[in-house]
């Protein structure tokens, strides 16, 4: 029973836009009413009215280790007895930023903004300025974040909702993105033709918001030798797969390195944090050094990089955390499509490191025209279920899913049990 949830909705509805703060979390897609939640702890989420769920959102990703983990939460704490936030440097920022820096070999610096719009923002505007030239491409189902130039045929809650683009952004904007299609080189090669002036291209290398969709190895191949063959950037958007799909996200999967980097997630440890990265000509160019501006009042915050540091502390330390959630991962998205079958029903599943996706489709998408085919009645059929069940899943086919290291094999096990009934009722 929802009625305490119910009744929330009906009264955020009266001051906040949708009675949500971020679209995707009103159930639009799905039905429904969503659960407006109390707590977390562990694997688990609880309601108002005290149903308890297996969390596989993890809040979109940074709880690697699961909710109220004893460890982060006393970093947080003791930062929040020093000050909420000074508007001056503080020492943790520093070492957040070795700690970053140490895990890649192409980034000598790091500059932190508060949300993974703004440190994608703040990335384009710094491959502009550096190669000085104005066009991007980006690619149909990859999402950026909110800023202007980007919601164009973006994935997330954008393609929950079925909006091409938005209103209110200008057209002298738009003019300069230039949108192709993910893991198609024809197409990515004739953009390169067809525009002499072109600063930069961004990908999710590992997409999450078309579900999971993984670029191949060849496209970004092609993606870095275009750039470098034209003089362009290449920038990872890594908000969502980095820290996540491997300590060093994308990189342990391809053999290309990007020129800018932008984080976000896992490196707040679950608070709102983002930043961008790359080597030191490039970094250098931004004020105060550099020429390029950009700033944030609350950039750094002080709680919140105690908390992300701590989380990337307590992961570098593990060795092998990420072979548990990789295994995980497989478990759940393995039992998942043997129960489907079962019944007779398609479903596509894949994963990297912790995060997982599933399609109700006869082959997997590599696209978000191909992702656009798969049968959404299905998916909410499944969610609705799952979800009256004690499983929270992502509320949307276009978003990913997330294991914790506070999830245990029994935990997944009862999941796909359970899910049985889930799929015989699809099959009827």
């Amino acid at each position: 029973m929802l009625n305490k949830s119910k009744e929330a909705f009906k009264q955020a509805k009266k001051v906040i836009p949708g009675g949500v703060d971020s679209p995707v979390r009103s159930f639009s897609s799905v039905g429904g009413t969503p659960a407006f939640i109390s707590y977390g702890k562990g694997a688990y989420i609880y309601d108002i009215d005290g149903n308890k769920y297996l969390d596989f959102v993890q809040s979109w990703g940074p709880l690697i280790f699961g909710h109220c983990d004893s460890e982060i939460e006393s970093e947080v704490l003791k930062a929040v007895k020093r000050g909420l936030s000074f508007g001056a440097p503080t020492t943790v920022e520093t070492e957040l930023a070795c700690e970053i820096v140490d895990m890649f070999d192409f980034i000598d610096k790091v500059r932190f903004v508060s949300s993974g719009t703004e440190a994608v923002m703040s990335a384009i505007r710094l491959a502009r300025g550096v190669t000085g030239k104005e066009n991007i491409i980006k690619f149909d189902g990859c999402y950026h974040g909110h800023s202007d130039s980007l919601l164009v045929s973006a994935g997330s809650g954008m393609a929950t909702f079925g909006t091409p683009s938005s209103p209110g952004v200008p057209k002298d904007l738009i003019k300069h993105t230039i949108l192709s299609e993910y893991n198609n080189t024809e197409k990515l090669i004739e953009c390169f033709e067809k525009n002499k002036n072109i600063a930069a291209i961004i990908i999710e290398p590992i997409a999450g918001n078309m579900g999971l969709v993984p670029a191949s190895k060849e496209f970004i191949k092609l993606c870095r030798e275009l750039c470098d063959k034209y003089g362009a950037l290449l920038i990872f958007d890594e908000v969502m797969s980095g820290f996540r799909a491997s300590l060093t996200g994308a990189n342990s999967f391809y053999d290309e390195d990007p020129d800018i980097i932008t984080f976000g997630k896992v490196i707040g440890g679950g608070m709102p944090v983002g930043a961008f990265a790359s080597r030191s000509d490039i970094m250098d160019q931004l004020s105060p050094d550099g020429p390029i501006y950009q700033a944030g009042t609350l950039s750094g915050n002080p709680v919140a990089m105690s908390a992300g540091l701590k989380s990337l502390q307590k992961l570098k330390k593990d060795k092998t955390i990420y072979d548990r959630l990789n295994q995980k991962s497989k478990r759940l998205t393995n039992g998942l499509k043997d129960m489907a079958n079962k019944h007779g029903i398609d479903l596509q599943v894949d994963v990297r490191g912790s995060m997982f996706g599933f399609f109700f489709n006869d082959k997997k998408p590599t696209n978000m025209k191909e992702v656009s085919k798969c049968n959404f009645d299905r998916f909410n059929t499944f969610f609705n279920y799952m979800l009256k069940s004690g499983y929270y899943f992502a509320c949307s086919q276009y978003e990913t899913g997330f294991i914790s290291d506070a999830m245990t094999n029994d935990d997944i096990d009862n999941c796909i049990d359970r899910s049985e009934k889930a799929f015989a009722l699809i099959s009827n």
